[in-house]
């Protein structure tokens, strides 16, 4: 039986980390992609069947250098999980447009990359899974959130163009929209006096990405927008 191979980037100490936990559980080898070396020893060390490469994603060379060690190392991904995340907060006349520049470099031409990468195996096999994890800037464009929207709703357009060419051919591509302030220790420190109904669990996150990546082909979803049941909406 073939190997089941898992990509997942930007692997933080919250979805990313609960991501790589929850495919490693269900029998998955995983490729880990992040910035940090110190955080992808830590998760090779705890579980045996994660691997790390240390790479910035908004580096295509750097990208594509990486995914061609994960194939010789492990083989070719079944599945993957786009988490990496750039963000640049402000209004239109207040954001850095150098660095809404690199949050659509991690967050949408990674994502481009990425799927020309791992979709010919997939297409081949005719079973795969693209997910992406987002937010939904990806469907408003808060005066607040202008260097960040536009990035997340042209990832999330992106991805249903690749599920509209990819789809027929086995490819199950399909975005993961998350309405909550993350479970994190920042976070709760920034909402001191939030109640938990009000952070979205990040072990619950990785739940909803796997069974999204494990639908049967006769029902899948394109999109999932998930949110504690505390959350005003």
């Amino acid at each position: 039986m073939e190997e089941k191979i898992c990509l997942i980037t930007g692997v933080g100490p919250g979805t990313g980390t609960a991501l790589v936990r929850k495919f490693a559980r269900e029998g998955y080898q995983v490729a880990m992609i992040s910035r940090t070396r110190e955080r992808l020893e830590a998760l090779e060390s705890e579980l045996a069947s994660a691997k790390g490469f240390v790479c910035d994603v908004a580096d295509p060379v750097g990208l594509e250098s990486a995914f061609r060690e994960i194939e010789n190392q492990l083989g070719q991904p079944q599945v993957l999980v786009h988490n990496a995340v750039g963000a640049e907060r402000g209004t239109y006349m207040e954001i850095d447009p150098e660095k809404f520049l690199k949050a659509f470099q991690i967050n949408t031409m990674a994502l481009l990359h990425l799927a020309r990468l791992v979709t010919p195996s997939m297409i081949e096999r005719q079973f795969g899974a693209i997910v992406c994890t987002g937010n939904t800037s990806a469907y408003r464009g808060k005066p607040r959130f202008a260097g960040f929207a536009p990035t997340k709703a042209a990832q999330r357009i992106l991805l249903e163009s690749i599920a509209r060419d990819a789809g027929p051919k086995g490819v199950h591509a399909a975005y993961v929209a998350i309405d909550a302030v993350i479970d994190l220790p920042w976070t709760r420190e920034a909402f001191k006096d939030a109640k938990d109904d009000f952070f979205c669990k990040p072990d619950d996150i990785a739940d909803e990405c796997f069974r999204i990546a494990h639908q049967p082909k006769s029902a899948w979803s394109s999109e999932s927008v998930i949110r504690p049941f505390g959350e005003t909406w």
